[in-house]
């Protein structure tokens, strides 16, 4: 009996893309150029985005053809009519993601400005903006990368021409800090984000999973610096480990003891240092425990030239600019001794998943979904579909070797890759670690191996090491994610020796990334293997497996037999400890997603008030209601001094003002009157100094945008160091989510009134000052 597969829906919609081929390859250039006009006709008298999408997307096929010299395969029509129904399309490496994503990119660019293809870093967004430039634009689309070049000013940027183009080739970072620098700008035309309408975002998991756990920050307003710092770091580093402090299991937190309490009151002479008398003391101690015991030097960040500089510890990278937010960073200045810089306040913050769900439509393509499809559909409303590869895979994954040291798994490892390189067979030896990197280079110059490292310093130079990685002879040592989007081109008499051997040094902190590591042998059918060499020293297992396993490893470290049997009792140990990292890493994103969601709501709220204020033609209806606003802020918090309403009315109304009347003997109801009296009398006097109404309009909108910028800046850095303190409150047993959202909706509601103050105070008592060249100065107060 013989079975016959039944299409799905994008199956169906691929054969009708194959059925209009013909009907495009028949067209002149001049004709095919021109259905770009002939589409965009179409969309304008309402016709739909996706009933279009058969005829566009093989218009755009044929185009590739003729231009690119590229044409699609069916597999990669197949992921770009599954991108463009709200999925990630799981597609093998080396099945042409870049090619794949013309399709939908071409659809949606039909469309105008606001539609984004996101990448993992700014060499892959500037190479394919340039490669698939030259296809959108034969096509009559414009397109622009949205980073700069290797070398060049970010700041230097065109974001007008930028944000203007159809089709935009960005990172997530450059896309998100643009967004939040929109949302600072004080007239529409210094914002140059035109919509948020479609998102294809390739290598998915890296981008929406593995940087999610870290909002982005804008940061730039100096803090008043605490003298805290020091004095914490000096006492903390006299604590004993499970006497004043203890950790985690797998070493990222740490926490302090009753004993250890007592330790910090006894050395700073006070009382109860868990009141909220010493908040800020206390949150200085945790910043300096954190700093002494978690982060560690040459791992989590170097000292270069009496500077901290953080790295990545996947790659090795230094973060240049970055710095940890909420006095983390001072207190690791403190802690190696150098010069405490200058704490800055958070200006402006946003989550990936924030800044992703705010897109219309959203997609993506990556190698490796599968495994948390469930978190893709829950966070983001992305369903994973599994592209079939264009050729079968033969690649073959061996099982791993597990070795109890550290040192025997790398000599054993060290021999399969002589005797690869005996025969010229390709190997691309991954490492987890940028210093593991370094030592197995060592290992192999020791054998006079010739290889080349990628040392995560350039990534369009780890790109064209990547790309010769299959050549005959070749040995490339790489960090785990180095080199990502670049193919690896196997040479003939490699394919003969059975392909690119890749060795994975130890297995990663998640099976996706081991799969990636994979997924670089045996591409479009080649033969290729791969093979993992682990051991009970591997930072996966020391961080998070049982302490049984790592007193064994301790206990048989210089044991005769080093490798252990594929059916020992420590087997599954790797393959536990990845659940313990996915299970927290999840969390992790989950909690981020929480406290972002709180601070969406407020950020949300403050800048579409903010740009309704700088799109409004006239603010009189929004300073009438400021100012009776403030009477009754007032009303509601006066104390029953005359003094109090004088020193209210010099310091946010008129600082001229004379008393001709008993305050303290009216009532309620009359003072508001005598209030708003004042406020109009004062705002009527700037109105008289700025007669032209442009002028007076331009005027209090800049009133109204720097009271809430200061504001808002103020309540953003209040709950960067809101998250610190509500976080360490679960060492009292209380949930420190509930106390955040609690926390936070008091601030919001102490900012909102304390904006409305700025904003009046700004109104009457700013100077304007005419200038010979015809220009005004204004001072605000």
């Amino acid at each position: 009996m013989k079975l016959f597969h039944r299409k799905n829906k994008y199956e169906r919609i691929v054969d009708r893309i194959k059925e209009l081929i013909p009907t495009y390859d028949a067209m002149t250039d001049e004709t095919l150029q021109n259905q770009t006009d002939v589409f965009r006709e179409r969309l304008q008298q309402g016709e739909k985005l996706r009933h279009m999408l058969p005829e566009a997307y093989a218009a755009i096929c044929v185009a590739a053809g003729r231009v690119l010299g590229m044409r699609p395969f069916d597999v990669q029509m197949l992921g770009a009519v599954v991108v463009e129904y709200n999925n990630i399309a799981e597609m093998k490496t080396g099945e042409g993601k870049t090619l794949t994503s013309v399709m939908p990119m071409y659809l949606h660019g039909l469309t105008g400005p606001g539609n984004y293809l996101i990448t993992a870093n700014e060499y892959l967004a500037n190479r394919d903006a340039k490669k698939m430039g030259k296809l959108y634009r034969w096509m009559g689309l414009t397109v622009r990368s949205g980073v700069a070049e290797e070398g060049e000013d970010p700041h230097d940027r065109d974001l007008e021409r930028i944000y203007k183009s159809d089709i935009v080739y960005t990172t997530n970072s450059a896309l998100g800090f643009d967004y939040l620098f929109d949302n600072l700008a004080t007239t529409p035309a210094k914002q140059y984000i035109q919509a948020f309408n479609f998102a294809l975002i390739d290598e998915a998991d890296a981008v929406l999973l593995d940087t999610a756990q870290t909002p982005l920050i804008v940061s730039g307003v100096p803090r008043v610096q605490s003298n805290y710092f020091e004095s914490a770091d000096n006492i903390v580093k006299t604590l004993v480990e499970d006497e004043d402090y203890e950790r985690s299991d797998d070493l990222k937190k740490v926490w302090f003891t009753p004993r250890g309490i007592v330790k910090m009151e006894q050395f700073f002479d006070i009382d109860n240092l868990l009141s909220a008398e010493w908040a800020d003391l206390y949150r200085h101690t945790l910043l300096a425990l954190h700093a002494n015991y978690v982060d560690k030097r040459d791992r989590d960040y170097v000292v270069d030239d009496g500077e901290i500089v953080l790295i990545d510890e996947e790659n090795g990278r230094e973060l240049e600019g970055m710095k940890k937010q909420a006095g983390m960073h001072q207190a690791l200045e403190a802690k190696e001794h150098v010069e405490i810089t200058e704490q800055q306040r958070s200006m402006a913050s946003i989550t990936y998943q924030n800044l992703f769900r705010m897109f219309k439509q959203l997609a993506g393509m990556t190698g490796t979904a599968s495994t948390d499809s469930a978190e893709f559909l829950e966070v983001y409303n992305l369903a994973v579909y599994k592209v079939p590869t264009n050729h079968p895979n033969q690649r073959i994954d061996h099982p791993d070797h597990l070795f109890i040291s550290n040192e025997a798994k790398l000599m054993a490892s060290l021999d399969v890759v002589k005797d690869a390189y005996a025969v010229g067979r390709p190997v691309l030896v991954e490492t987890g670690s940028l210093s593991l990197s370094n030592l197995y280079s060592r290992l192999l110059l020791r054998e006079g191996i010739p290889h080349s490292v990628l040392n995560a310093r350039s990534s369009a130079k780890e790109a064209e090491i990547i790309s010769q990685a299959g050549q005959f002879g070749a040995v490339t040592v790489a960090t785990s994610m180095a080199g990502r989007g670049t193919d690896i081109n196997i040479s003939p008499e490699g394919l003969e020796l059975g392909g690119l051997l890749v060795l994975g040094t130890e297995r990663m902190v998640n099976q996706r990334v081991d799969n990636q590591l994979r997924g670089r042998a045996g591409r479009q059918g080649n033969p290729g293997e791969s093979v993992f060499y682990d051991s009970l020293e591997d930072k996966i297992v020391v961080e998070n497996a049982p302490k049984r396993v790592l007193k064994y490893a301790q206990k048989h470290a210089d044991a005769p037999k080093q490798e252990l049997g594929r059916h020992s009792r420590f087997s599954h140990v790797i393959d536990t400890a990845q659940k313990v990292v996915a299970n927290r890493d999840r969390s992790a994103r989950f909690e981020t997603l929480q406290y972002g969601e709180v601070f969406r709501l407020q950020r949300d709220s403050i800048y579409n008030y903010r740009n309704g204020i700088m799109h409004a033609q006239n603010l009189d209806d929004l300073v009438d209601r400021l100012v009776k606003r403030v009477a009754d802020q007032y009303l509601d918090q006066r104390d029953a001094k005359e003094a109090d309403v004088v020193d209210f009315i010099y310091r946010y109304i008129d600082s001229k003002y004379v008393v001709t009347k008993d305050l303290n003997a009216l009532s309620n109801a009359e003072l508001k009157q005598v209030l708003i009296d004042i406020m109009y009398q004062s705002i009527d006097l700037k109105h008289e100094e700025l007669p032209h109404a442009a002028q007076w309009i331009y005027y209090q909108r800049l009133c109204f945008l720097k009271a809430i910028d200061g504001a808002w800046v103020e309540q953003v850095d209040n709950l960067e160091v809101l998250k610190t303190l509500t976080k360490s409150r679960s060492v009292a047993q209380r949930n420190p989510m509930f106390e955040y959202q609690k926390e936070a909706r008091k601030a919001y509601a102490k900012m909102r009134l304390n904006m409305n103050l700025l904003a009046l105070q700004n109104l009457t008592s700013s100077e304007i000052n005419y200038q010979k060249d015809g220009t005004i100065d204004v001072k605000f107060p």
